[in-house]
């Protein structure tokens, strides 16, 4: 299951909480600095105090257009049959995490597609609304500042590269239009890594194709930006392969095979049937054949020979946690994601197939299978 980030529960949306991280603190503070310069242009009377109020504000304005951005996925996500699991302002914005996001590509592109579009109509209704002021005010420059910012915060997300949401949808057609996964992610990555290193050119170049030299504040920005799209399309490239590899595996491959005994038999017909299927674990089902637990060896061997014959099964039974059977054609993160749902911390669970006792599937060795 995915971890939940670090931070402060502040509400709840769409069923998921709503996270501050610490992180944002730390984006607010740098914000504000580097909006301040700004406010003190268009207002050169206002105190040092005012100047850093009007900028917090503008970061305020600017983050609360990024948290319903990120609303804007959750609903749409939860609409399309996904859990939401939290949403999160960090410091690059925020971002909404969901279950099931491999199930259909236009899943990923709708869910994708919204965040960007909430962006642009909170900027043209900003912009309706700074073309209503009579005057330039600190109010009226948020509103334009609020148009601009969001504006680009829309535009630039639907730039075709992941991490991006552009990315997402990208990587959704290709999806689509390949019938795989893998490739959409791989080609929305690389496509990714080339918008991190446009970024970066473009802080240096256009200024001097201008005759302007570099702003080294610009450059900086670029460049952590750039950082972060690349190593964040460089991750997506490498967990499309990972999952391509965790597609691999597989319940039939993973599992032992077992040998189904009546919860009413005894220790010694145990024994017998254990015998009877070297390497088989011995599982014991009720009266409609579902799997009650398994048969320790190591409980059923220190009962003694003379007792076998009269010691009920139920005494060295392992229970299964109630519905933690997982169905023997089932694999890869699908596995992975029913095992941390139903196993509830058990070391072996039963393999169904058609309803019936198949064999016994040991947690840990898929564990070991996907650190390989």
């Amino acid at each position: 299951m995915t971890s939940r980030s670090s931070g402060w529960v502040v509400g709840r949306i769409a069923g998921a909480p709503v996270l501050v991280t610490p992180s944002w603190f730390l984006g607010a503070v740098v914000l504000t600095v580097v909006f301040a310069p700004t406010v003190s242009r268009f207002a050169p009377g206002m105190a040092t105090t005012g100047v850093l109020v009007v900028a917090f504000a503008f970061v305020l304005l600017l983050f609360a257009s990024v948290f319903l951005h990120e609303v804007a996925h959750a609903l749409v996500a939860r609409a399309r049959g996904h859990e939401v699991t939290e949403l999160a302002v960090t410091l690059w914005g925020g971002h909404t995490a969901y279950t099931g996001a491999a199930a259909r590509p236009l899943d990923g592109a709708l869910v994708a597609v919204v965040g960007p579009l909430t962006n642009l109509v909170l900027a043209v209704g900003l912009w309706f609304a700074f073309e209503l002021q009579p005057v330039m005010t600190v109010p009226a420059m948020l509103l334009f500042a609020g148009a601009f910012s969001n504006a680009f915060v829309g535009i630039f997300n639907l730039l075709p590269g992941l991490p991006l949401d552009g990315g997402q949808i990208l990587e959704s057609i290709v999806w689509g239009a390949t019938g795989s996964r893998t490739r959409g992610t791989v080609a929305a990555g690389w496509v990714g890594r080339v918008v991190a290193v446009g970024v970066v050119a473009w802080a240096l170049l256009w200024p001097l194709r201008e005759g302007l030299s570099p702003s080294w504040v610009t450059v900086m920005w670029s460049a952590l930006i750039g950082a972060f799209l690349w190593a964040g399309a460089g991750d997506a490239i490498k967990g499309a392969r990972r999952r391509d590899e965790l597609g691999r595996l597989t319940v039939r491959a993973l599992a032992v095979p077992a040998v189904p005994v009546p919860v009413t038999a005894v220790v010694a017909g145990v024994s017998a049937a254990a015998s009877a299927r070297p390497g088989a674990v011995v599982v014991v089902v009720d009266a409609a054949g579902e799997p009650v637990g398994w048969v320790d060896p190591a409980a059923a061997a220190s009962v003694p020979p003379e007792a076998a014959a009269s010691t009920p099964v139920e005494a060295v039974v392992v229970p299964f946690p109630p519905g933690s059977g997982v169905e023997a054609d089932l694999g890869g993160p699908d596995l992975l994601s029913r095992l941390a749902r139903t196993s509830a911390g058990s070391r072996v669970v039963p393999v169904l197939d058609g309803g019936r006792v198949w064999g016994v599937l040991d947690v840990a060795r898929v564990a070991a299978a996907v650190r390989r």
